[in-house]
């Protein structure tokens, strides 16, 4: 996601207020959740049904009986990462005693860019926990494939909570797992002294959440009647990218078994730890913990609005060359090491429309910004963007920098790991589809934008508006693409238009409304990959 100049209104004057929040545990959160923010369902329709219950290893849960999927919501799979365990690895979250009632969505996680909930979600550092979405009435031997989400944000923002998963698991007969995970510094920040107290290095707390939580799936899940064994892991943008770590994890290897990357590039370069380390210094300093000695105990104390006012003071995303991401994704691709599993990957028609940094552009405001990031080349990609072929300047703009950056990059991914293994491509686009709640660019058309394609996979809390009748029947259609592929490694199903594995003949699945769905093996030379790519 790409943050909102409206939305970003006296965003730093409301740090202080805002840390207060962020310090409340989420058990005391629950409380007031109605006036909190947070998802209230327990008096959703279905209540009729008696509320399931299952055991885990840590504990009895009572969930919620909605009227086609049953629903636990709020699961700690980690101890609040809080105190002495800010800034370090997830601990397995202590056990309780009776029924432990799972009706509310926990907070999400702190926030440290403004667009990624909506203004009104409780927000808390103590955050690790999941929900778990499986058909209503699922038998617990029922060993049904697992979805477990990973969800966008450029890892500074959003929440596992905005994607409800009852649509999904009614309509494909699999269990939905959508998790929270530390954001900004509290996730990514990589230190010295923080990488000599931590084994397998400083810097990607967030990706060991992530494996916390596949770790608790491994260990619970067959009690709501999923099976450990067909695990599908699957994210988009910087939750694809997570997703793109576990391939190259060696030790998530056998934590799932199948992965679906939306809206991200795998071979994109990574930060490094040490590189990642000396930007920690950096920050810590930028937030007062100035003692190298000192600078642990300093930073687990150091006030959540200081931490998140300083946000682009350090290297953000995960870090390899640790021991947790010793390698890349593309390292781990080109010598065969990667967690090799069948694979789902694609993007959005024109993902760089989610942005207003070309707001107003201008005929002559266009070129001149092509000159200034291409140089001695504008010319060449002014004519191949040329602006009768376009709506408008920023419609022109936003395009080109979809194809250079996001379509193209992501096609030669496609193609390199094709040449090895299993890979489906997608591309989603729906001339109608609605945008991202406060991402609306007055006059311009924000259909396919980046996210668009969430809206159609989940019951999704930050759409700008419900989807129409066509839209849900696009809707429908990808719930059970995405369903096939978690049941077999296969996406396709019986009365659909076959979906082939993406190889040689760059045969691309484009997903349409109105029953328009088709597979096209022009993707490359729409998106003029053949310039970008050389």
């Amino acid at each position: 996601m790409f943050p909102r100049s409206d939305r970003t209104t006296n965003w730093k004057q409301g740090l202080v207020a805002l840390a207060v929040a962020l310090l409340v545990p989420a058990t005391l959160l629950g409380a007031t959740a109605a006036s909190d923010g947070l998802t209230d369902v327990s008096n959703a329709p279905g209540r009729s049904r008696p509320a399931p219950v299952v055991g885990t290893d840590n504990g009895t849960l009572r969930g919620v009986a909605a009227p086609a999927a049953d629903q636990f919501l709020g699961i700690p799979y980690a101890e609040p990462p809080v105190r002495e365990l800010r800034f370090a690895p997830p601990a397995r979250p202590a056990d309780w005693k009776g029924v432990r009632t799972a009706d509310r969505q926990s907070p999400a996680c702190i926030q440290f860019e403004p667009t990624g909930v909506r203004e009104e979600q409780a927000v808390s550092e103590d955050c690790l926990y999941l929900d778990v979405h499986r058909p209503a009435r699922a038998a617990k031997k029922a060993r049904l494939p697992v979805m477990v989400w990973f969800h966008g944000g450029a890892n500074t923002q959003g929440s596992g909570v905005l994607y409800g998963g009852s649509s999904m698991v009614a309509t494909t007969d699999t269990i939905v797992v959508s998790v929270n995970y530390r954001l900004g510094a509290l996730g990514f920040l990589a230190h010295p002294a923080l990488s000599a107290e931590t084994p397998e290095g400083s810097g990607n707390y967030a990706r060991m959440d992530q494996r916390a939580s596949l770790q608790w799936v491994q260990r619970n899940i067959a009690a709501f009647g999923g099976d450990p064994g067909n695990v599908t892991v699957y994210g988009q943008s910087a939750g694809g990218g997570a997703v793109c770590n576990l391939l190259a994890m060696p030790s998530a290897r056998d934590l799932f078994h199948r992965a679906i990357v939306q809206s991200s590039d795998c071979m994109a370069n990574p930060t490094s730890l040490s590189a990642g380390e000396q930007s920690g210094v950096r920050f810590a300093q930028a937030v007062g913990c100035t003692d190298p000695d000192t600078a642990v105990t300093c930073l687990r104390k150091a006030w959540p609005g200081t931490l998140v006012a300083h946000q682009g003071d350090y290297l953000g995303g995960a870090k390899t060359g640790s021991g947790l991401l010793p390698k890349s994704f593309a390292q781990a691709l080109a010598d065969g090491t990667w967690n090799k599993v069948p694979l789902i990957t694609g993007n959005t028609r024109s993902e760089n429309r989610l942005t207003a940094a070309y707001t107003g552009i201008t005929a002559e405001g266009y070129a001149a910004e092509v000159r200034r990031l291409y140089g001695e080349r504008a010319d060449q990609v002014l004519k191949l963007y040329p602006l009768r072929d376009f709506k408008s300047p920023w419609d022109a703009i936003t395009q080109l920098q979809t194809d250079a950056s996001r379509a193209c990059p992501s096609t030669r991914t496609t193609r390199t790991i094709a040449a090895s293994g299993t890979v489906y491509r997608y591309e989603f686009n729906d001339p109608t589809s609605p945008t991202l709640y406060g991402f609306r660019v007055p006059g311009e058309d924000m259909s396919n934008a980046h996210s668009a394609e969430l809206a159609y996979l989940f019951d999704f809390t930050l759409g700008e508006r419900p989807l129409t009748a066509q839209q849900e029947k696009l809707s429908r259609q990808m719930m059970r693409y995405w369903g096939a592929f978690a049941h077999h490694g296969d996406p396709n199903i019986k009365g659909q238009p076959t979906w082939p594995r993406f190889d040689s003949a760059e045969r691309v699945m484009q997903l349409r409304a109105r029953g328009a769905s088709e597979v096209i093996t022009d993707y490359a030379a729409d998106h003029r990959c053949d310039y970008w790519l050389t």
